[in-house]
């Protein structure tokens, strides 16, 4: 990879992902602390299913680090990055690392649940069923969960690689290389060269 210059940033996260990124934690919230006011949650609900569906679409067509391609990896590659995390020796990847890329694949699959399982409360063929509303309820608080464990790796990566990962995901940039790590170690971006490193441990 060519050396940027020193202090240089990187645009990694284009406008969509940041404003579905953003606007999917505003519409949760309201959703979820309005569950008996359902003027209000339903058609935020109806709003979150529209974003993680667009969200869904744009994964598969969108900008390089937005693609599913470029962050979903094996179970194996998942767990040989975070044993590598365990031992202080994770690598930094630009995008999302293979832990960050499975849990966006879980909050996104928890997200439809959320949404899709609200909507069927609603439907003449679900409304009143008790293991709908079970679902609907379960799946809200299971997602709260993945959200927590979501900020715990959002604050260990930061830590870890000395760079503010909310701040990108307002900005869209990243630095190109960590101060003090112009040696090739491993706080030098090359998601590629990652990438191939963990395919050895995924069969994909």
């Amino acid at each position: 990879m060519a050396k940027a210059a020193p202090g240089a940033h990187i645009r990694v996260w284009d406008p969509f992902v940041r404003v579905f990124h953003w606007g999917t934690v505003a519409l949760f919230s309201a959703t979820f602390l309005s569950p008996d006011e359902k003027w209000l949650h339903e058609p935020l609900g109806y709003a979150v299913l529209a974003l993680v569906s667009a969200r869904i679409l744009w994964g598969l067509v969108g900008t390089r680090h937005a693609r599913f391609t470029d962050f979903v990896r094996g179970p194996r590659a998942v767990l040989a990055y975070l044993g590598a995390l365990r031992r202080g020796r994770a690598p930094r990847y630009l995008g999302h690392n293979p832990a960050g890329g499975a849990m966006v694949a879980l909050l996104l699959a928890m997200l439809v649940l959320v949404a899709g399982s609200g909507w069927m409360t609603e439907t003449d063929r679900w409304f009143g069923v008790p293991w709908v509303d079970h679902l609907h309820h379960i799946s809200a608080h299971l997602l709260l969960i993945l959200i927590g464990l979501h900020l715990v790796g959002v604050v260990v990566s930061s830590v870890l690689h000395r760079e503010n990962l909310v701040a990108a995901m307002v900005t869209g940039r990243k630095p190109a290389e960590l101060p003090g790590r112009h040696d090739g170690g491993r706080g030098e971006v090359d998601d590629e060269g990652r990438a191939a490193a963990f395919a050895r441990l995924d069969p994909r």
